[in-house]
């Protein structure tokens, strides 16, 4: 008789997140993982694989419970540019709140960290990156057709600097405590929409 888990998979998966969010993978070992899951290694081996394979899951975790708020922000009905405008300022008041600052975006933490060098981690992140330009291209493109962004714009490019900034926004909050310096950029990068 197979023996039932003496633990809630899910619940481990989202407490992964959290320790792989806030410390980093390198900075990550099994025994913290062991430790801060309250999981034995034998299970998290069983149930989720090695430290990488569960930092992947982790990372799937978060974009599918990002991205459908993502999609509802970006496609109310009505006015399309004041929610673009609103996720911009909420990618930058994020970056500068302090508790949230310092753990970053997850996304951005694994670009900058697993990236480069881990070709399942980069794309997971090329994936989300690409989710995001698509909904805010959708967006500018219907804020264009609703006479919101002047016509000699491109929407496609705003998109994608729109996504840079934000991912940079990210960056430079985590490691800045001069919250003037993120909120500048993205009040300057938002007049591209005027």
């Amino acid at each position: 008789m197979a023996r039932t888990k003496e633990f809630d998979p899910d619940a481990a998966l989202r407490s992964a997140l959290e320790l792989f969010w806030r410390r980093g993978y390198e900075a990550t070992s099994m025994t913290d993982l062991v430790e801060h899951l309250g999981v034995g290694r034998a299970s998290i081996y069983a149930t989720f694989g090695n430290k990488h394979e569960l930092y992947l899951k982790a990372l799937d975790r978060y974009q599918q419970a990002r991205n459908p708020q993502l999609l509802r922000e970006l496609s109310q009905p009505g006015p399309a540019l004041p929610a673009v405008r609103a996720l911009v300022r909420r990618f930058a008041t994020e970056a500068t709140t302090e508790g949230r600052r310092l753990s970053g975006c997850f996304v951005t933490n694994t670009a900058a960290e697993l990236a480069p060098h881990d070709t399942a981690a980069a794309r997971r992140v090329e994936h989300n990156w690409d989710h995001l330009e698509t909904l805010l291209h959708s967006a500018l493109i219907r804020a264009q057709a609703q006479g919101e962004l002047p016509a000699d714009r491109n929407p496609l490019t705003l998109a994608r600097t729109l996504l840079v900034l934000m991912q940079g926004l990210r960056v430079v909050g985590k490691a800045s405590a001069d919250p003037a310096r993120v909120q500048d950029a993205a009040e300057q990068a938002l007049t591209l929409l005027d």
